[in-house]
This record gives structure tokens, sequence and C-alpha cells, in this order.
């Protein structure tokens, strides 16, 4: 389910003009005032900003992001939200408006040399994760993220070894960013209320990476080989792509599982890859 943004009095309009939820997009809209003041502070949009939203909605973050910058790109795959804020008569000279699937969009479309991308938005459960794969590659073309996700998500984004959250994704993010959690949303922030629990995080792309694979992919299969047998140990685990010298090579004792190798020993070993 997405969470996405509805101002003041919206509801009311769309429950006169009969505007249908699409289950399909899983929207869920944000109306909360203080939950959206305090997002839009802890983004701080600055007037000259190469700012893109994912995920607008009905505008909730994208109304009081636009008072503050000169320009707005917004990616929205909804055909009658897009119409939407094509039409909106104090939005519209700001917003440059991308009707395309954000999972499928091209990044470097809205790149400028001196200007990085700040990008924000409230993103769909259902996509989230390979959504924000997908934002990892641009990550030398990002200057920040923030986003709402559902707070399981932001607690394995942000998690760190020996921990139950800590997976292929706390590994794959903090290998691109910096991650900090913001800020927890109630289910009632939202109409309809979601089940679930949502979160705000903040993702710094890394200037320079504290550890450097020599081949992403090859860091990729190892995550995803030791991860899939994470109640294993790595000596079982990663057998089929590491020897014992391999492993004694990283330093790693043979009996530690997945969720007990920091990123630099993953790192290390995907750059014993051929």
């Amino acid at each position: 389910m997405a969470t996405l943004g509805i101002p003041q009095n919206t509801i009311a309009i769309l429950q006169k003009y009969n505007f249908m939820f699409q289950k399909r997009f899983g929207q869920n809209f944000l109306q909360d005032q203080h939950v959206m003041q305090n997002i839009v502070r802890s983004i701080n949009p600055q007037f000259d900003d190469n700012i893109v939203e994912i995920g607008p909605g009905l505008a909730a973050l994208t109304e009081p992001v636009s008072e503050k910058v000169n320009k707005l790109h917004v990616i929205e795959l909804d055909k009658d939200l897009a119409k939407r804020l094509r039409e909106h008569p104090f939005l519209s000279p700001k917003l440059d408006i991308h009707e395309a699937d954000a999972l499928k969009f091209d990044f470097n479309e809205l790149v400028h040399e001196d200007k990085p991308l700040r990008v924000f938005g409230n993103l769909p459960y259902n996509i989230s994760t390979p959504l924000m794969i997908h934002l990892f590659s641009y990550s030398d073309k990002i200057k920040d993220m923030h986003f709402m996700l559902q707070k399981e998500v932001v607690e394995r984004l942000c998690a760190a070894p020996n921990s139950k959250n800590y997976g292929r994704l706390s590994v794959i993010a903090q290998y691109y960013c910096k991650t900090m959690p913001i800020m927890e949303v109630p289910p009632t922030a939202f109409r309809p209320a979601p089940k679930v629990v949502s979160a705000v995080i903040r993702l710094i792309p890394h200037k320079e990476k504290p550890f450097v694979a020599n081949n992403i992919e090859n860091l990729e299969k190892v995550l995803a080989v030791a991860f899939n047998k994470r109640r294993k140990t790595i000596h079982n685990s990663l057998s089929s792509l590491f020897s014992d010298e391999d492993l004694q090579k990283v330093g790693l004792d043979f009996n530690l599982r997945a969720e007990n190798i920091n990123l630099e020993q993953y790192v290390q070993l995907a750059n014993l890859l051929p």
C-alpha cells in the first residue's frame, strides 16, 4: 500500500467527484498536518534544489515543498492523480510531471552536472525494496533521499549485524548510503488507515564508499546466497562460492551465520570472486 498525500479539505472534494482509491496502487493518503510539517522540515527543501518527488498523490507534501523551491519534478503512475496535478491552478506552474513507473524511470533524465538530485516521497510498500535498489544505482548522482516506508523496512535499512532485522537490504543500503531513521508515523495519519506503522528515513549516499566492491554483481550474488540460507553457518551456506581458505583470508569463523557478517567482510568476500 502506498502512502500518498491529502491536503486539507481534499477528502470532501474526492467524495464529491467520486474519486476511487486505486487498490492496484495500494493507496493510503497522508492527512495529518503535523506529520506533513515534520517531514517537510526534515527534507529542508531549498529554492534552487534539483528535487524530485516519487508518488505525489494528492499533493500533501508537494504543496508545502513547492512553496520553497523554484521547480519540482514529480513522478506519478496514477493517470487520474497526474491529471489532477497537471490542472492544479497553483501547483502546475512549478511542477514538471513525469507520468511514469518510478521502478522503470531513468533518473539520469533529471540530473544536472552542478546539482545532484534530492529525492523524497511516500513509497508504495509493495515495491519499496526494488525501488530502493533501483535508486541506489543512481547514488553517485543523488545528494540525499527522504522516504516514508513501512516501519519494518526502515528497521531493515538501518539494521546492524547480529540483529534479526539485518539482511541483504541492510548491507546493500549501507554499502551505498548512510541510513538514518527520522520519525514514526501511526496508521491514524492516513486515510484509509493502513494496517502497519510507517516511518520516515533519511539516506545520504556516500561521497566515497567506505568499502569498494570490484563488481557490485558479485556482492549481490554473495548476499543472495548467504541470506537465502541464513540459518546455516557460512561454512555451509557459502560453500558453493568459497573454499575454507577463502573464508580464512577474510578472517571469518566458520560457525558464523549471514547476520553476523559485516559490510566490510561481505565486500572482501565479493572481491575474492573472479
